[in-house]
């Protein structure tokens, strides 16, 4: 059956009334909604990370170990890890850590991001992103698989990480015999072949486009995928989509997002849009609705929208997004229990059940030590 989970990229903006929540109340908030998608049975939360503003989302692990503390359940996705601007040392033994809290429920999605101020706050050029990530991404597995680790930097790379490491270890040791690791991507061919090279699976943000240039990534990773000996059928794909508000009448929805929409839209008009992932080329709400990938409607619409989405993609996970800022939290536990009730159960009968790690120990919530 196919996985759905929850994301939250963390933004702490004004909501289409104009208010803005306090750091404490933004971050409060996605770790009650991270508890609220356990309750409702969805299999996993992410987090992202971002090191600028509008975005609270500099510290995921802290994060996620806060999460691990009060779920017992779901998987643990970190969306994404800018492993290009990070050190692999530091994110092996964070992770690591993270693990272990968890009782071995982490997920790693990778990726280099697109915001040029945290290439810029780790010492790192955005062109040079594309090559840290990669030689980073070597180094994080050494770490968690070998004993030992030897390790010299490509010379004339800037990276975070100078300096070579010589029989280095990193600690603790991952819970889970091997932490899945996705590699995140928007528009890069080199992040997909990357991830087809290691046999690694692939998570689209299927975010600010239509469903067509994230189509034709995903088959360019599949045929890499083929190109390295591996069965096609083999590839594991997860995407996201940009929203979600479902209700019983579609009109309903489609009027209760528009505000929503419309904030989108400002916000992008403010974009950089230089930089990859921040352009769409959508005409009016209407034209947003039907060729975004955003998931609004009837029950009956979203099915339907899945539907064609799964088959351009053949993805077996899906991520829906956190509370949309603006709706009240009636609302947004309204939608999700209704997704969860008319939409998840027939979209689990026609896509296939993705590769899902077994828990590493048994669930346990976690309660007070205090002496009565």
């Amino acid at each position: 059956m196919v996985k759905f989970i929850g994301l939250d990229l963390i933004a702490n903006t004004p909501d289409v009334h104009g208010h803005t929540s306090t750091t404490t109340e933004r971050l409060t908030q996605v770790v009650d909604s991270a508890v609220l998608f356990e309750e409702l049975g969805f299999d996993g939360f992410a987090v992202g990370e971002r090191h600028h503003a509008p975005f609270l989302s500099s510290s995921p692990p802290v994060i996620l170990s806060h999460i691990a503390a009060v779920t017992s359940k779901i998987r643990l996705f970190t969306g994404v890890t800018l492993l290009s601007v990070l050190d692999p040392v530091r994110v092996a033994e964070d992770y690591g850590t993270v693990d272990h809290l968890s009782g071995g429920r982490l997920e790693l999605i990778i990726g280099k991001g697109n915001g040029p101020e945290q290439t810029e706050l780790f010492g790192v050029g955005r062109l040079e992103a594309w090559d840290t990530i990669r030689e980073n991404y070597a180094l994080l597995r050494q770490l968690w698989s070998d004993h030992k680790v030897t390790w010299s930097p490509t010379p004339g790379l800037t990276n975070v990480r100078s300096s070579p490491l010589v029989d280095a270890q990193a600690f603790p040791r991952p819970l889970q015999e091997k932490i899945r690791i996705w590699h995140g991507s928007a528009t890069s061919e080199g992040s997909v072949e990357l991830a087809a090279e290691f046999g690694d699976p692939i998570f689209s943000a299927n975010a600010m486009n239509p469903i067509t240039k994230y189509a034709e990534l995903i088959r360019h990773y599949r045929a890499k995928w083929a190109e390295h000996g591996r069965n096609p059928v083999d590839a594991l794909v997860g995407a996201g989509h940009i929203g979600l508000y479902v209700t019983r009448n579609s009109q309903e929805a489609r009027e209760a997002y528009r505000p929503i929409y419309e904030q989108f839209v400002a916000s992008v008009a403010q974009a950089d849009h230089s930089l990859p992932g921040t352009r769409t080329d959508y005409d009016s709400y209407e034209d947003f609705l039907e060729r975004g990938s955003a998931l609004v409607g009837s029950p009956q619409e979203v099915i339907d929208k899945v539907g064609r989405y799964h088959e351009q993609f053949g993805y077996s996970l899906i991520s829906v997004g956190g509370q949309p800022n603006g709706f009240t939290h009636t609302q947004f536990v309204d939608s999700l229990e209704l997704f969860q009730s008319d939409v998840a159960p027939a979209l689990r009968q026609t896509i296939a059940d993705p590769p899902w790690p077994e828990p590493v120990v048994a669930p346990v919530r976690r309660g007070s030590l205090a002496r009565v």
